[in-house]
């Protein structure tokens, strides 16, 4: 009787590692790049009327599993190139960690694209079938990320193709599928998430601006150094605060939008951690803090703006 309940408690404890192995090779603290600029988009919305539910969830699930896939690329081609390790600092390698098969990774990416097309093909079916080219593109940008001869994040590009497309493109395609146009006031008020998305590949060129520069990478932070790469996140941090009171005191954004001030611990918090820490580990902490400053800036920038239609 005693070792039978061990070995289920063995199993069980198995079966709940096998859980968070696949879990976090999802990268789930990057997820929030694809959910925050759903809700955005579809927030802004929501002065041009009624909100289809059908298109949102679809909308919201799809960017969801590219990003996924987008993760497990990059897990796939960094191990294929040797550059993770069971040494690696941060939550990749888990091919070489956890033993996880390099073709189910890959097949497992394809497969979160296949369904992302077939909510694509929804998506298009009510709204546009000019969507399926901006889609598409989105797809290939995500695979030639971390894939192909020339790898975007190898570049100094990686920050600009992965703000735009995971932040500002994905608002303005949300925002489009629920009011069949894109103003001004959605592609102003995207502005902040794309520089925000940005920044999370920048917090992780950074941290990893040691390794990255030994395997031939050319990003940002090793074409302007760790301090000045630093003085860039710190800017760019400054310029989306900044960016949402211009939108204020212009009429763009309403005025409940100046609560994103309450995420400004965050970045704080970032800087200084990316400062004071110069070991690859220690400086982890700071690239979480810019990737939870996307997501709650994002998240009171959509409260701000929910708040606003209805007290208008």
């Amino acid at each position: 009787m005693h070792s039978n309940l061990q070995q289920k408690s063995k199993q069980d404890i198995e079966a709940n590692r096998g859980f968070q192995v696949w879990w976090k090779m999802t990268r789930p603290h990057t997820l929030t790049a694809s959910f925050v600029p759903v809700l955005l988009g579809t927030a802004l919305a929501l002065k041009n009327g009624k909100i289809q539910i059908g298109l949102f969830l679809a909308m919201l699930v799809a960017s969801m599993l590219i990003q996924a896939a987008t993760n497990m690329f990059n897990e796939y081609f960094d191990f294929k190139r040797g550059l993770d390790t069971a040494e690696s600092v941060g939550i990749g390698g888990t091919i070489v960690r956890d033993g996880i098969n390099p073709k189910t990774v890959i097949n497992l990416a394809f497969g979160f694209y296949l369904i992302s097309l077939l909510l694509g093909v929804y998506i298009c079916a009510n709204s546009s079938w000019w969507l399926a080219i901006v889609g598409l593109v989105c797809m290939a940008v995500g695979y030639f990320y971390t894939g192909g001869p020339v790898p975007i994040a190898y570049t100094p590009f990686g920050e600009l193709l992965s703000g735009f497309f995971m932040g500002m493109l994905i608002i303005l395609i949300s925002f489009f599928i629920q009011t069949g146009t894109v103003d001004h006031s959605s592609i102003f008020l995207s502005v902040p998430s794309m520089v925000l998305v940005g920044m999370i590949m920048l917090s992780n060129n950074i941290r990893d601006l040691d390794g990255d520069k030994e395997n031939g990478r050319r990003t940002v932070a090793i074409l302007l150094g760790k301090k000045k790469a630093i003085y860039l996140l710190a800017g760019m941090f400054t310029f989306s605060y900044l960016w949402i009171l211009g939108l204020i005191i212009s009429g763009i954004a309403p005025f409940w939008t100046a609560i994103v001030i309450l995420s400004v611990p965050k970045p704080v918090k970032a800087i200084k951690g990316f400062i004071e820490n110069n070991v690859p580990l220690k400086m982890a902490p700071a690239m979480i803090a810019t990737a939870q400053t996307n997501t709650i800036f994002g998240f009171l920038l959509a409260i701000g703006i929910f708040i606003g239609h209805f007290f208008s």
